[in-house]
C-alpha cells in the first residue's frame, strides 16, 4: 500500500529538472593514459557507450557520477527525475553477451510473490530499456542503489580478513538469499563472489553526499574528442552499512532440470563443473564454501594455477583431493576428464604432486572447539558429490553459524 501511495504522489508531482554540471574546472587526464574500462581486454570505443555526467537517459535518468565498470558495462549513480530518487544504472556494451538472459532472470525474480526473507537480500530490477546512439543499441538495467562490495570492505579490514562475527552475519544473509533463489525463484546464481555481494545503504544521505561532491569537486576524466572516460568514485557506506545483497545475475540459470558447460570463477568451480558433468543448484553451495576462504583466510581455498600462473585443472583437482580426499569411484566412472587424473579406485595419477595440505592446516584463524565447528560447517558444503552438500536451510541451522550477528535494516 505504501509503494502504491508513493507512486501516486510521484505521478502527481512534476518531473524534477535536470541539474546543471560544470563544463570547466575539472581535472583532465593525459590522453595517453589507459584508464577504467579501457583496460578491459574486449574494450572498444564503439561497443562502450560514451556516457557523460549530467546526461539524461530514457528521458528520466540523469547521470550523477560513475560508480564502476566491468568487462561488459559501466555503472552510474543517477537521479530518477520522475520518482525523485536515486537509482543505479548498469549501462551495458552494445554487444554484451547474455544480457537478455540476465534481464529474463531479473523478471523472474521480480515476479516471485512469496513472503520470504530472501527477497530483501537479492537484488531486483527496477526498470530496463535500450539506449540508441549512432546506430548502436545499449541495454540498460536500473537498480536500487547499494554501497560497497564485500571485496572492497574486506580490503579495508585488518589482514584483509572479515572478522568472524561479521562473516557469520554475512553468510546468514547469503544463505537466506540462496534459499529464496533455489526454492522460490528456481534460479541458480552461478557466479557467487565477493565482488558480486554488496552492502545495503543504511543512511541515504551518502547518496546526497556523492552527488554534492561531484558537483563541487568534479571527477578526473580523460577527454578524447567527444568521448569522455571518467574515473570512478567510491560510494562509501562503512559508517552505517545495511544488509548484504546478492547481485549480478549475468551468469544465472533457471533451476529446472540439470545444466552443463563451464560456469563460476575459475577457483570456485565445483567438481561436477570441472568434470564436465551435469550440474544443478548445488554448484552455488560449493561456490559459497570456496569463497569463504577468500573472506576469512585472505587466499583461495584451492590452487587452480600452475607455476606459470596459468589456469590448471590438474593443480586444481590435486588440491581438492588434498583437502577433501579422493573423489568417489562412481563419480570418476561417469567422467572421462576425471579418469584422466584419477584411477577408478580414486588414487591420483596426475603428473603433479598432491599438495601436503589439509583443511585443518589450511585454516589459520580459529582454534579448539570453535575451529572444529567451523570446519564441520565447511565440510557440509565441500563435498565431491553435489547431492551430499547441505542445502541453504540446513546450513542456516548449523551450530557454528547460529550465533551470527545481524546487519541493521536498510
Amino acid at each position: 500500500m505504501i509503494s502504491i501511495l508513493r507512486r501516486a504522489r510521484n505521478f502527481l508531482r512534476s518531473p524534477a529538472p535536470p541539474w546543471k554540471y560544470p563544463t570547466t574546472g575539472f581535472p583532465i587526464l593525459d590522453k595517453s593514459l589507459v584508464i577504467e574500462e579501457e583496460r578491459q581486454p574486449l574494450y572498444s570505443s564503439t561497443t562502450f557507450y560514451p556516457a557523460k555526467i549530467g546526461e539524461v537517459l530514457n528521458t528520466r535518468y540523469q547521470i550523477v557520477g560513475k560508480l564502476g565498470y566491468g568487462g561488459y558495462s559501466t555503472v552510474w549513480l543517477c537521479r530518477d527525475l520522475v520518482d525523485h530518487d536515486y537509482v543505479v544504472l548498469k549501462l551495458c556494451r552494445s554487444d554484451a553477451p547474455n544480457i537478455r538472459r540476465e534481464i529474463d532472470i531479473y523478471r523472474r525474480l521480480n515476479s516471485v510473490r512469496a513472503k520470504h526473507a530472501g527477497t530483501t537480500v537479492v537484488r531486483k530490477m527496477l526498470d530496463n530499456f535500450e539506449h540508441q546512439n549512432h546506430g548502436y543499441s545499449f541495454p540498460c538495467i536500473v537498480h536500487k542503489p547499494l554501497g560497497m562490495s564485500l571485496a572492497e570492505l574486506r580490503s579495508r579490514c585488518s589482514g584483509k580478513k572479515l572478522p568472524e562475527q561479521f562473516l557469520k552475519a554475512t553468510l546468514i544473509h547469503i544463505l537466506i538469499g540462496l534459499d529464496f533463489l533455489h526454492t522460490n525463484a528456481k534460479v541458480i546464481h552461478c557466479d557467487i563472489q565477493e565482488k558480486n555481494i554488496f552492502l545495503g545503504i543504511g543512511n541515504k544521505s551518502i547518496l546526497d553526499e556523492f552527488a554534492k561532491h561531484e558537483l563541487e569537486y568534479p571527477t578526473p576524466r580523460k577527454v578524447d574528442g567527444t568521448r569522455i572516460v571518467y574515473e570512478s568514485r567510491d560510494l562509501d557506506n562503512t559508517p552505517n552499512p545495511g544488509r548484504p545483497v546478492l547481485t549480478d545475475f549475468g551468469e544465472a540459470r533457471l533451476n529446472e532440470g540439470s545444466h552443463s558447460g563451464l560456469i563460476q570463477p575459475t577457483q570456485y568451480r565445483a567438481p561436477e563443473v570441472l568434470f564436465r558433468l551435469p550440474w544443478n543448484h548445488k554448484v552455488d553451495i560449493w561456490n559459497l564454501g570456496a569463497m569463504i576462504w577468500d573472506l576469512f583466510e585472505d587466499r583461495n581455498m584451492f590452487n587452480a594455477r600452475n607455476q606459470k600462473g596459468e589456469v590448471s585443472i590438474e593443480h586444481h583437482l590435486a588440491h581438492i583431493a588434498a583437502l577433501l580426499g579422493p573423489p568417489p569411484a562412481d563419480l570418476i566412472q561417469t567422467s572421462d576428464i576425471a579418469q584422466g587424473y584419477f584411477n577408478l579406485d580414486g588414487s591420483w595419477k596426475g603428473t603433479v604432486k598432491i599438495p601436503d595440505d589439509s583443511l585443518e592446516e589450511s585454516e589459520h584463524n580459529l582454534a579448539g572447539e570453535n575451529k572444529a565447528l567451523f570446519l564441520a560447517f565447511m565440510r557440509k558444503m565441500m563435498k565431491w558429490r553435489p547431492e551430499e552438500r547441505s542445502g541453504a536451510i540446513e546450513l542456516l541451522a548449523d551450530t557454528w553459524l547460529r550465533d551470527g550477528d545481524h546487519f541493521a535494516d536498510q
